[in-house]
């Protein structure tokens, strides 16, 4: 094809996107049904995770929980039982008792150290062998070292990038190759707005957080020039979340207001909409995609003297300083 004819035709199909995500504004896409695929969620022991695991239970997914913690992955599948041993409501999306599916889903749990590829392969082939063909994937797990970057032992600095970055490399080549097969599936990357922009002190964190995000994206490429369209992915950018993660961050207390930490609840909500619309990408709220299109387009002096105004070059000095004293405190109770 002459190449001003492709122009042509790539130049239309960019404005044509634009009018279908405006499309979406103002009618919502409709949720795909989750009933009864194989759902794998990571770090499903606490704080998202877990709201993930109601949520997909709540539509009648059948739900593998991995985590490090056996106690917290308990916690949580009870949690999931009890949805309708007691006919829970479903109160963050509005959902009732009538809209749980009839058959309880089945759950499964499994201690899985994500940062050790051996443990994720091993426990990858013990769901295939249990459980089934898994066609959803949650790379949830998640962890911080709270520590400025020359006070960080080398150890929480890789424990850091293997958790939330070389883990999605572990689970994905686990389950991708039947999802490859099948061209059916859906693959979600947690991630943070930190993996968008960053701030000073958690140097690991970001990295890894990029790190998630780049190897997202490269997927999700990498699957479109594979013609694999029955696969979907979708990139999950919260902004602070109130899971105590990052306890004692502040901005300048008259910014404070307008962004507060998300409530965890209102995240998995908006974050479960996306994956049940295929939405490739999500940012909560939704100023972060502005914070996101001002640093690539923005001088880094300009944007050096924004982030000082809003009181967010330091804001997790106090988070810092508050693991910092906890540490001192745990060694000093503990005789180290």
């Amino acid at each position: 094809m002459n190449i001003l004819v492709e122009l042509f035709v790539v130049s239309f199909k960019v404005v044509w996107s634009f009018v279908l995500a405006a499309a979406k504004w103002l009618v919502k896409p409709r949720e795909k049904s989750v009933e009864g695929e194989v759902c794998v969620i990571t770090g499903a022991g606490s704080g998202l995770g877990r709201l993930f695991a109601l949520g997909f239970a709540r539509r009648g997914a059948s739900l593998v929980l991995w985590d490090i913690s056996r106690e917290g992955n308990e916690k949580t599948a009870e949690m999931v039982r009890d949805i309708y041993r007691n006919r829970v409501p479903f109160k963050e999306s509005g959902d009732g008792v009538q809209d749980l599916p009839l058959i309880q889903p089945k759950v499964y749990t499994y201690v899985c150290d994500v940062s050790k590829r051996e443990s994720v392969y091993s426990t990858a082939e013990k769901v295939r062998k249990e459980v089934g063909n898994v066609t959803l994937l949650i790379n949830n797990a998640g962890v911080v070292s709270g520590h400025h970057l020359l006070e960080c032992p080398d150890e929480l600095i890789e424990r850091t990038m293997m958790v939330n970055c070389h883990a999605h490399f572990w689970t994905t080549k686990a389950f991708l190759p039947k999802m490859l097969e099948l061209n059916q599936g859906h693959i979600v990357t947690v991630a943070s707005s930190l993996g968008l922009f960053t701030t000073a002190g958690i140097e690991d964190y970001c990295a890894s957080k990029f790190g998630a995000i780049g190897f997202h994206e490269s997927l999700s490429h990498e699957l479109k020039a594979a013609s694999k369209d029955g696969i979907k992915m979708t990139l999950v950018c919260p902004f602070l979340v109130d899971t105590g993660m990052f306890k004692g961050c502040k901005i300048r207390k008259e910014i404070a207001p307008f962004f507060p930490p998300l409530k965890p609840e209102y995240c998995v909500d908006q974050a479960m909409r996306a994956i049940l619309t295929d939405q490739p990408m999500v940012c909560t709220p939704r100023a972060m995609y502005v914070v996101n299109f001002m640093k690539t387009v923005l001088p880094f002096d300009a944007i050096v003297c924004m982030y000082r105004f809003l009181g967010a070059d330091k804001c997790m000095y106090p988070f810092l300083a508050h693991r910092k004293e906890s540490t001192n405190n745990n060694e000093t109770k503990t005789g180290i």
